[in-house]
Formats: C-alpha cells, sequence, structure tokens
C-alpha cells in the first residue's frame, strides 16, 4: 500500500476540502485526486463522497480512516527505529571487567542523556565486520597487529595505555616486593589460559616474551576469572599478568597481590575503532570524551610492541 496515498488520504479527511490538503502537502488539487483515486481502486471502495461544501467520508472511508491512522504511526515508528540519533550508541567492549568496561562507565556518568548498548565481541574481525555493517558502532581494540591491517574505512585512536602489573599468591617469592624490574621476571612461570591464539593480545604477549625473555604459559582450559584467581592463589610457583583498570573481586583468604611492574612497565594499548562514515552523532561525544581522558597520558618508562598505532 502506498503510503503517501494513505497520508493523503488522511490529510484530506481531515481538512474536508482536497483543496486544504493539497495545500497543506504542498501538492497540486489534480495529484491529491490522482492519489485518492488510486487508494480507492486499490482498496475497492469510495472513500469520498463530493459535495459543495467538500469532500465527505462514506462509510468506508470512516471505517478506514482510524486504521490509516495506525499505519501512518506504524511507519514513524519503522523509521524511527533507525534513525540516526534515535538508537542506543552500540560501543563492543570485549568483556565486562576490562578497562574498556571502566571508559564506558565513565562516558555514562559524563554523558548520562545518551543511550547505550553495550556488547562484548571476541575476535577483532567479527568486530571489523560489525562496523562495516553498522551492527555496532564502535569498538575497544589493540591495533594494528602485524600482517592485519585495518580496512580503509575504519578508524582507529588510541585512548589508553593501560600498565601490567603482576598477579601473584601469597606464597609466591615475589609477592612481598613494592614492585618488580620486568627483566626480573624472566625465569617465572606467568600463566594466562585466556590468551587464544590470532588475538591481537595473544601478538602483544608475544613480543613481550621475544623482548624479555620471559615464560608465558596459556596451556590448560579457560574457566574464567574466578577459577584463574583460586589457581594463583594457591600455587607459588605461578603468577600471572592483570591490567591496572581491570575490576576483579577475590575472597579476603586469598591473600592475593598486585605487583607494579617497573623498569620499563609493560602497557596494553587500547584504542577505539569506526568506520569512518558511521554518522551516529554520539560517537563523536564519545571520542571529545575519551580524548580528554588521554591528553595526560605519560609513556615515559614504559614499553609496548613497535606496531602499536601512535598517538
Amino acid at each position: 500500500m502506498d503510503l503517501e496515498a494513505v497520508r493523503t488520504f488522511v490529510v484530506a479527511a481531515d481538512a474536508g476540502r482536497f483543496q486544504e490538503a493539497a495545500a497543506e502537502l504542498a501538492v497540486t488539487q489534480q495529484a491529491v485526486s490522482k492519489r485518492i483515486a488510486a487508494l480507492e481502486r486499490g482498496l475497492g471502495v469510495r472513500l469520498f463522497t463530493r459535495t459543495p461544501r467538500g469532500a465527505e467520508l462514506t462509510i468506508d472511508g470512516q471505517a478506514f480512516l482510524p486504521h490509516a491512522r495506525d499505519l501512518l504511526r506504524a511507519a514513524e515508528r519503522a523509521v524511527s527505529s533507525v534513525r540516526t540519533g534515535r538508537r542506543p550508541l552500540r560501543v563492543d567492549v570485549i568483556n565486562s571487567r576490562g578497562a574498556a568496561t571502566g571508559l564506558m562507565r565513565g562516558f555514562h556518568r559524563a554523558h548520562p542523556e545518551i543511550e547505550l548498548d553495550v556488547v562484548m565481541l571476541f575476535e577483532i574481525d567479527a568486530a571489523v565486520a560489525a562496523l562495516r555493517s553498522g551492527a555496532i558502532d564502535a569498538s575497544f581494540r589493540a591495533v594494528t597487529v602485524p600482517g592485519r591491517p585495518l580496512p580503509e574505512d575504519i578508524e582507529a585512536v588510541r585512548v589508553l595505555d593501560e600498565p601490567l602489573r603482576l598477579l601473584t599468591g601469597p606464597g609466591h617469592a615475589l609477592a612481598g616486593a613494592a614492585s618488580v624490574p620486568l627483566a626480573r621476571l624472566a625465569g617465572h612461570r606467568i600463566w594466562m589460559p585466556g590468551v587464544v591464539p590470532g588475538t591481537e593480545w595473544a601478538v602483544y604477549y608475544e613480543d613481550l616474551v621475544a623482548e624479555f625473555g620471559l615464560t608465558i604459559e596459556a596451556t590448560g582450559p579457560n574457566f574464567g576469572s574466578d577459577a584463574l584467581l583460586d589457581t594463583i592463589a594457591d600455587t607459588p610457583a605461578l603468577a600471572t599478568f592483570m591490567g591496572g583498570h581491570t575490576r576483579l573481586v577475590w575472597p579476603d583468604g586469598h591473600g592475593l597481590r598486585l605487583v607494579p611492574v617497573t623498569g620499563p612497565t609493560p602497557v596494553y594499548p587500547h584504542s577505539l575503532l569506526w568506520h569512518r562514515d558511521n554518522p551516529h552523532p554520539a560517537l563523536a561525544a564519545l571520542r571529545a570524551h575519551l580524548a580528554a581522558g588521554a591528553a595526560g597520558q605519560d609513556t615515559s618508562g614504559t614499553w609496548m610492541p613497535d606496531w602499536v598505532i601512535p598517538r
């Protein structure tokens, strides 16, 4: 059914004259007559009767009018559901406890008027595909991994350098240290079962191992953060890296220690990705908010791979 013809019918019914309907719709009176005639042919009924006072609804026209109004309202709701700025800003944060989630919580506190949808996509290829299709508006990732450049239509800017800390149980040899030089970690077993080969964070840790001669083990199934914390607490021979902005809670009895790593401090580079032609108005607000937070970050005394995008 032609929605313009339905809209013309409703306006004409409210106006009572085709001439007034034409003026309101900014078309000719002939155009109004043609639209009404086409609608009547499609429905197989007469909708109006011409009288000296104008155009009056027939019984069929009266029956059709409330449904015509419903059709127009439904069409407006359908358009509004996808109209830029009318839907929430959709952002991929990878996981619920990481640094990206903290950044988005800060953005929400600063801009409570902006509606958000937070999603969690594991692989960067899925995130990039979602950006290009419009399924999401932005994603937090570490880019660009060697040999896997971003598509030309995807923009990226570095927004947070997250320092890594060493997480140990109470019986670990380094548990009592106020800080530990990165080179001193050589020979210690660092267990990270969540590191999946081929991901951007796997490449990051491979470069860290190659640079400083560390031993990072990704063996065994990944049962989640709770199981990781239990194992680290109970195993003096194991430690793990934990992002300084990662929010984890563990029982008091675990006795876990977060030890700063220095000389240099390895930092994990988080970048915001978005599609170059994304028109969502809240995306600009998010970028400005993150840029303001990144402006004061000091990278002296830190290490990151040479493939990380510059500020």
